[in-house]
């Protein structure tokens, strides 16, 4: 068993499967570097060449995991550490306070439903059956009341949005903002 005959034919097919578990491809190629490089340090251990595939695949999914526990420590962080951090509220932080009374200002049916389940954190098949509502009517109030809470956001301030749809900025379009 050659590494560079076994490295070509597997090499597209690995760097598929980590593309489907690690979404920077910049860290893909990374992997793909230590994977190729325990590959040809441990290849002679494996006794069948019908082996080959499964402990390739092995030597990605622990690559995989490796990389996701180192980075977990790093966010792990406390203290003096994160003291570039600890000055400045967070985007998240500035618009919860605006959430209960956008919520509330919503129709009674919407800010009920909003306040179970994104502020209480109750289950939306949960409160569907409490409240004996099919759980594809709820999820389509959910959104639709989600739509309505975000008009209000919008209504009260100018936002930014990354590619997820996550908010990254806001400005304010008046003092007089509702709510916040």
């Amino acid at each position: 068993m050659k590494t560079e005959s076994i490295w070509q034919e597997y090499r597209n097919k690995i760097k598929v499967f980590l593309h489907a578990k690690v979404s920077d491809p910049d860290d893909v190629d990374d992997l793909l570097q230590e994977i190729l490089i325990k590959t040809f340090d441990n290849l002679h251990s494996v006794q069948s060449e019908a082996k080959v595939k499964s402990w390739l695949y092995q030597v990605a999914n622990n690559a995989i995991i490796d990389f996701y526990r180192k980075r977990g420590r790093a966010a792990q962080l406390e203290g003096e550490e994160l003291w570039y951090e600890l000055s400045e509220e967070s985007t998240e932080q500035a618009l919860s306070r605006c959430i209960e009374p956008f919520i509330n200002a919503l129709p009674e049916d919407s800010s009920a439903l909003l306040t179970a389940i994104d502020l209480h954190g109750q289950s939306q098949k949960d409160y569907a059956a409490e409240h004996g509502i099919s759980y594809s009517t709820l999820k389509s109030r959910v959104q639709k009341s989600r739509e309505r809470l975000r008009g209000l956001y919008e209504e009260c301030c100018y936002l930014s949005l990354d590619k997820q749809g996550n908010v990254v900025e806001f400005d304010p379009k008046s003092s007089n903002c509702k709510g916040c």
